[in-house]
């Protein structure tokens, strides 16, 4: 008979779970092995039940639950740091933790909003392009590395139009500016454009953005509707 598990409160959850993941620590602690037999059975034992989060509570017989064992899991990496549901579900495989229970604690999580691709998204680009000065296409690329879904992230970078890419950019290129003054205008050009490239901006409007910057400063811009 399939034993039915309970879903505590979220708040304040997993207290009650931590010792789930204890029993890999404690298990290579004196008794551990079956009473008197021989050491290096015990030894053995010991060594493959170190090796897996699934290991009995030795000498309590009391086997933990994967699905209690996910829900521990994935509650400490949410602590103070959203994830999206691939990376939850990356670390729960990498910890062994059988598909079917996964996928029950996974879904149970985003059923009651403790995960959130759509809210991840939307945060992601706002912290990466007002803090780092991303643009859309590199912010695209971060997106799907957290495993987020192609339209979830059209929609998040939808929140950037071009004209915001473009004041951002010249905000970038204002900062750099004093420190490539007293490199020729190649060099300042090459310095500044790549700077935007490396996050995300277009040729084209890295160009117009450096161009317009080195003219209010006076330099000679002729030649420099060239692609760099």
């Amino acid at each position: 008979m399939t034993r039915r598990t309970e879903w505590p409160g979220t708040e304040g959850g997993g207290a009650g779970s931590e010792s789930a993941m204890e029993p890999v620590a404690n298990a290579s602690g004196p008794g551990a092995g079956a009473g008197g037999r021989g050491a290096g059975r015990g030894s053995r034992s010991r060594t493959e039940d170190r090796g897996s989060p699934f290991s009995s509570r030795a000498g309590k017989g009391e086997p933990l639950d994967p699905v209690e064992q996910a829900r521990t899991i994935c509650l400490r990496l949410l602590t103070g740091t959203p994830r999206t549901r691939k990376q939850l579900a990356d670390a729960l495989r990498k910890r062994e933790i059988p598909d079917e229970a996964a996928e029950e604690v996974l879904s149970r999580f985003e059923d009651v909003g403790l995960i959130d691709d759509a809210a991840f998204a939307d945060a992601w680009v706002e912290s990466r392009h007002h803090g780092r000065g991303l643009a859309r296409r590199a912010l695209v690329r971060e997106l799907r590395t957290k495993g987020v879904d192609p339209t979830v992230i059209d929609e998040a970078v939808g929140q950037l139009d071009s004209e915001q890419e473009e004041e951002t950019a010249r905000a970038l290129v204002a900062r750099k500016l004093r420190s490539t003054r007293g490199l020729d205008r190649d060099k300042r050009l090459r310095r500044l454009a790549g700077m935007l490239a490396r996050k995300g901006y277009g040729e084209g409007m890295a160009l117009r953005v450096v161009r317009q910057a080195l003219e209010e400063e006076g330099e000679d811009t002729d030649g420099l509707d060239e692609p760099f």
